[in-house]
């Protein structure tokens, strides 16, 4: 490809890539559109349509639905001055489609704006080869022969699969101007983890599919599936989630702790009613919290100081210095992370002056 992306295109021609969340919850769909100028934020990016009963989000009698262009990035695979458009999916009624949660969680955000919400988000995703089995996992069915334990932060093909495509992920996001903070290997075998984040507001769900469509990009080079089914291996191998980092101006400021308890305290009263939004399939999120590989028991809300297996985490210093943040280590790697940031606000915070989407 690169002879291709090479060749110079008029100085009046920038491509376009819009972006969006397809009917699937998960999935994301793009497509291209010539413009005659770049656009350096998404009110200077045109809308467009496209046909929703191709993506699961329309009838074939009504299938127009809209593209609102909601963040823009710099193109990692073009270059500049080529952009990606991520956008929200709209009704030809005007409503958001089923799938688009990001209203949702940014009128949260603006609503409670002087709170200053703060998201740090922890995606963790396992690599596949195209027959559906784990990269670098023996054909046929076959385990790896190292246990689990050592493929944490490993080193060598012995415990890790698929650093070429993580790092190639990682310069790209870096490019695209996400809020791109770290990776590492996890605990199973071509399974690894990018972090976004911290940051304020919607910016850090908006990174978060931005990076998730960029991984999509980067692994289709490579030949490889990438999934965030909580659990791709079965129960003996560990899951896959995707830990929420939420503090608000309150938590960080002197004497913080006490509100964080006040919020863990509303937590736990929500629980049930938030692990029906903290995947894309409650079942198979079900099957991850298992109270094994560091994780709490699905239907028992818990909260610990340093302890992993607690729905609900707080770091040995928070206590200690008064303030600080909270870790929801509940929602599924498959999760989307406008439902679930803006349900951590509509919870702690409160509804943004209407009725809750915590149902």
């Amino acid at each position: 490809m690169d002879r291709y992306i090479r060749l110079p295109v008029p100085c009046n021609k920038v491509l376009a890539t819009y972006c969006w969340i397809d009917g699937s919850g998960i999935n994301m769909r793009c497509k291209d559109r010539i413009l005659n100028c770049t656009p350096h934020s998404a009110d200077a990016a045109p809308g467009w349509a496209f046909d929703g009963s191709s993506t699961g989000q329309a009838t074939t009698a009504n299938s127009d639905t809209s593209l609102k262009p909601c963040a823009v990035y710099k193109d990692p695979f073009r270059l500049e001055p080529h952009v990606l458009v991520l956008a929200e999916v709209y009704m030809g009624d005007g409503s958001p489609a089923a799938t688009n949660h990001r209203k949702f969680c940014n009128d949260l955000c603006e609503f409670h704006r002087a709170e200053e919400p703060w998201f740090g988000l922890e995606q963790e995703y396992t690599m596949l080869d195209v027959d559906g089995w784990g990269l670098g996992w023996p054909k046929g069915g076959g385990f790896p022969a190292v246990n689990y334990e050592f493929s944490y932060c490993g080193i060598g093909a012995k415990y890790i699969a698929g650093r070429d495509i993580c790092e190639a992920h990682t310069k790209c996001c870096l490019y695209a101007g996400c809020d791109f903070e770290g990776t590492n290997a996890e605990v199973m075998f071509a399974c690894w983890e990018w972090q976004i984040g911290t940051t304020i507001g919607i910016k850090a769900p908006d990174d978060m599919w931005m990076s998730r469509y960029i991984m999509s990009r980067v692994s289709e080079d490579y030949g490889v599936v990438v999934t965030y089914h909580p659990k791709p291996m079965g129960p003996k191998h560990p899951g896959v989630g995707m830990h929420h980092n939420f503090s608000t101006k309150r938590m960080r400021s002197d004497g913080g702790y006490k509100f964080i308890e006040e919020c863990i305290k509303r937590l736990e009263k929500n629980h049930m009613k938030h692990m029906k939004n903290y995947g894309n399939d409650e079942q198979t999120n079900r099957m991850r919290l298992s109270g094994k590989f560091e994780t709490a028991p699905f239907d028992k809300f818990s909260w610990g100081i340093a302890n992993r297996k607690s729905s609900i985490r707080l770091q040995r210093n928070i206590k200690e210095k008064g303030k600080g943040f909270m870790e929801d280590r509940r929602p599924a790697g498959d999760c989307d992370p406008y439902l679930v940031c803006g349900l951590l606000m509509d919870t702690c915070l409160g509804p943004a002056g209407g009725s809750s989407k915590c149902k």
